[in-house]
């Protein structure tokens, strides 16, 4: 039950990733789901350790999901030019004193 959770959330990942949301005729969907048909009839078929499968599955959803959050981190946060010291207060969570004029 854990390998059809891990297919179900790297198929999502590639879905989300892909450009027109539809991952029907994609190479790495084809390529992930026969890897997990090959291995369906037990996760150690040619396999050195007990869940070896399963860590691999889990390790390249984990990775998928990184890249999503670094992509959004990165454009959030990348360098854009001088910012003014009000702009960087308020990316931090800070309000700057106003001036009494």
């Amino acid at each position: 039950m854990a390998g059809v959770k891990i297919l179900r959330g790297i198929l999502n990942e590639l879905r989300q990733a892909s450009p027109n949301g539809c991952i029907k005729d994609s190479l790495a969907a084809k390529y992930v789901i026969s890897q997990f048909k090959k291995y369906q009839t037990t996760d150690e078929q040619l396999c050195k350790e007990k869940n070896e499968m399963l860590f691999l599955g889990n390790t390249y959803l984990c990775y998928l999901q990184s890249s999503k959050n670094y992509k959004r981190i990165n454009d959030e946060y990348k360098g854009a030019g001088e910012r003014t010291t009000e702009e960087t207060a308020r990316m931090v969570g800070f309000k700057l004193p106003h001036d009494p004029k």
